[in-house]
């Protein structure tokens, strides 16, 4: 089983099975994360509980109407929130958050209903996903935001609204999503503005973001994860490929700082064994990266292990400190002034 079918066959794939990517996929090269015991070789492994999505929005602007695919999520009808969201990033939008409502996607309870995520209504018995209702019910000593994996402040203007349906959120620590969550998503994706650009100045990043499930329930059927993780892979400016990743406790004041893709490869082994998010050409034991000097002229710079590990070289501890500001290390001064404002969760 793959993602959701949609109407044709080259419209969302990567999943192996009927359903194939066409050439703009939201994964890289078509390659789906391993998930033993979960997503093998792009192939869903139980069919019952797992649910590739391929997430349809239409958009009404004015005269113009756009219905395509915006991103691609596996669900957990189970746990009822996603394993993970993949998106491919172009950019960030340039219109403010929108006023959306949050969806759900009918195709989760019965196959046969629209592919489309709309506003529930009260005739539609919703049983194998969240609902807002779930998210109304209030846990005592605990403070839950509905969390974007795939960030709004990641899409393009007419993707924003496609991000807000419940099977792209998870219960999030109140103080996690506004606090360093927050602002490391806005610290990397500064980073992917700058440095993953392809033909023609165009940026194009590759990102999945993931839970890890934990054993608490809001509602007595929402899993509250017990961690989120996000990685990206992309090219940089000199055409070599990059690769990043942060993770953290789903807990308030959690330090989340950037690491090496091989690093939270090796954490999540903790919870599915042999774990890869990309291929193996996205580096895991290098985080790289392109800055400009005075002249502007391109620096390549190759850092061995992930943000506060030591570095050597001449000039290693100044590299160390750039690093420092640049990756999580200090996100305590993130605010608006730095440009950070990119939270786009709705707020409780």
């Amino acid at each position: 089983m793959s993602f959701l079918s949609p109407s044709s066959a080259s419209e969302c794939a990567g999943w192996r099975s009927s359903v194939m990517f066409h050439s703009q996929s939201f994964f890289l090269k078509g390659t789906t994360p391993n998930l033993p015991g979960i997503l093998v070789d792009g192939k869903v492994q139980d069919q019952n509980r797992y649910k590739p999505i391929c997430q349809l929005f239409k958009y009404k602007k004015k005269t113009e109407v756009k219905n395509i695919y915006r991103f691609a999520t596996l669900y957990d009808t189970t746990n009822r929130i996603p394993v993970f969201s993949a998106y491919t990033f172009t950019g960030p939008p340039t219109d403010r958050r929108p006023n959306q409502r949050w969806m759900i996607e009918p195709q989760l309870e019965d196959k046969h209903y629209t592919r489309d995520m709309m506003v529930a209504g009260r005739r539609l018995r919703v049983e194998h996903q969240a609902t807002n209702a779930d998210y109304k019910v209030k846990i005592k000593g605990m403070h839950l935001d509905r969390g974007h994996l795939f960030p709004c402040s990641y899409a393009d203007d007419d993707t924003m609204r496609s991000t807000f349906t419940l099977t792209n959120a998870v219960p999030q620590e109140r103080g996690f999503n506004r606090g360093r969550w927050s602002k490391i998503e806005c610290k990397v994706r500064e980073y992917l503005v700058k440095n993953c650009k392809e033909a023609e100045d165009q940026i194009k990043a590759y990102v999945v973001t993931g839970a890890v499930p934990s054993n608490n329930k809001l509602n007595k059927r929402v899993n509250i994860p017990d961690l989120l993780w996000t990685a990206y892979c992309c090219k940089n400016k000199l055409g070599q490929w990059v690769a990043g990743a942060y993770w953290g406790k789903n807990v308030k004041g959690e330090t989340v700082n950037s690491n090496t893709l091989g690093e939270l490869e090796k954490e999540l082994t903790n919870f599915y064994k042999d774990f890869k998010v990309f291929p193996y050409y996205c580096p895991r034991k290098a985080i790289q990266s392109v800055e400009q000097d005075e002249t502007g002229r391109n620096r390549e710079r190759v850092l061995e292990g992930g943000a506060g590990q030591k570095r050597s070289g001449k000039g290693s501890r100044e590299r160390s400190m750039k690093m420092a500001r640049r990756t999580g290390d200090e996100l305590k001064e993130c605010d608006e002034e730095d440009g950070c404002d990119c939270d786009c969760d709705e707020k409780l």
